[in-house]
């Protein structure tokens, strides 16, 4: 049974590491950033040594095809992301890309031709940390986003991503023209780690993905009368930092109470003005991200989150309003993937769960023109986006074996 290396595996980790803008802060390897040209620059060399035919798109998302026997059918794709978030881990992305890069390595050194295409993809600017665009390759890819799209997605310098994918040697103005089509593509893979504490937890070496949340993000704003906080009495205050903290406080409970059991409600960000010590806010503004598989359980969950604001804004004689940002809807994966890749892992006699991601993957935008299947591999601890993320060489090792054993099924 074909198995791949797993030092080669972390020979190529260590490697794209190296490529860090922010060396003993963790990880940061921005797209279009030195460091990611870099990245890129290994991957590709290494691609050439198998003798693969590249293409990069108008914003850099890689190809790396083998021919099949039959040139003319589908390809069957796999991979993911090298760009981390700011000071982020060393796995998040790279170890799909690198996994993917090393199956279609094993296939190429046994000289195994397989019926149809294989095809490496890593996309650009999944973590969305340069433009608050995330899933920007991959939206790309399948034509969800075009060139006007990247011209309004800016970076906090205010340099659209349009313009940093033409610094860097790309044309997006060439993103019409390449667009995936669903006949081009069978199937796509994707490994990646968990980012969460359940695999890790049950001492279990990979996951088989069979959902992934929907998303809705929306923003908060409350306000009220700024005032100064020594003289103004306590009873005649309208304070929308009152009523915010109360919204936030109830968000845990509400998530808890859903009929799924699965809806997950953060509050990441919060702005607060004048943002002084001793004056009593006017306006307060916070971010809501809230997740589940359960759509109607998603829904209501935004539903009752809106009430209680609401009135929590009445109670407090402040003005808010919720606005809604964007978001996803949930993806289902095939039962015929997912079970294809189950029955791998018993041939390999790989233990495994099946289960949920909260996270949104590359895979969301890809699901949209082809059959996708995803493999996730713990993550100690559930650390994720921070620099204690880590993943055990021998979980990730039998994690890409499971992704080339599948990746060889499909493209049988």
């Amino acid at each position: 049974m074909l198995t791949v290396n797993i030092g080669r595996i972390r020979r190529d980790i260590e490697t794209i590491c190296a490529f860090n803008a922010t060396p003993g802060y963790g990880y940061t390897r921005f797209s279009y950033s030195r460091e990611d040209a870099l990245a890129r620059e290994y991957l590709l060399e290494e691609c050439s040594k198998l003798g693969l035919s590249v293409t990069v798109d108008g914003v850099g998302n890689i190809r790396a095809r083998r021919e099949g026997e039959d040139p003319g059918a589908p390809s069957v794709m796999a991979g993911s992301h090298i760009d981390t978030v700011l000071q982020g881990g060393k796995f998040d992305g790279l170890a799909g890309t690198v996994g993917a890069l090393e199956a279609i390595r094993t296939i190429v050194e046994a000289d195994i031709r397989l019926k149809h295409p294989v095809e490496l993809v890593v996309f650009s600017e999944e973590e969305g940390s340069n433009f608050s665009l995330p899933l920007a390759g991959s939206k790309a890819m399948v034509g969800r986003h075009g060139p006007e799209d990247l011209k309004k997605a800016k970076s906090p310098g205010g340099r659209s991503m349009y313009e940093a994918a033409k610094n860097a040697g790309y044309n997006p103005d060439d993103l019409p023209f390449q667009v995936l089509r669903p006949e081009d593509v069978k199937a796509m893979l994707e490994l990646h780690i968990e980012q969460s504490v359940v695999l890790d937890s049950q001492g279990l070496p990979v996951g088989i993905v069979e959902a992934i949340a929907a998303l809705r993000l929306f923003e908060m704003e409350i306000s009220g009368v700024p005032n100064h906080a020594g003289a103004t009495p306590m009873k005649l205050r309208k304070d929308p930092m009152v009523a915010a903290a109360r919204v936030i406080a109830k968000i845990r409970d509400l998530a808890r109470e859903t009929p799924s059991g699965t809806t997950v409600g953060t509050v990441g960000r919060i702005f607060c003005e004048p943002n002084v010590s001793n004056v009593i806010p006017g306006k307060v503004r916070f971010t809501l991200d809230a997740r589940d598989v359960d759509e109607p359980s998603l829904e209501g969950f935004v539903q009752a989150v809106r009430k209680t604001l609401q009135e929590e804004s009445k109670s407090q004689g402040v003005v808010s309003e919720m606005r809604f940002l964007g978001g996803s809807k949930a993806v289902f994966l095939p039962p015929e993937i997912t079970s294809l890749i189950e029955s791998t892992a018993n041939e390999r006699e790989i233990p495994f769960m099946r289960m949920n991601s909260g996270a949104g993957h590359d895979s969301c935008l890809l699901a949209t023109v082809t059959r996708v299947g995803m493999i996730f591999v713990p993550s100690i601890g559930g650390r994720s986006h921070v620099p204690e993320e880590d993943t055990r060489y021998e979980d990730l090792e039998r994690g890409c074996n499971l992704l080339l054993g599948t990746l060889m099924k499909l493209a049988e």
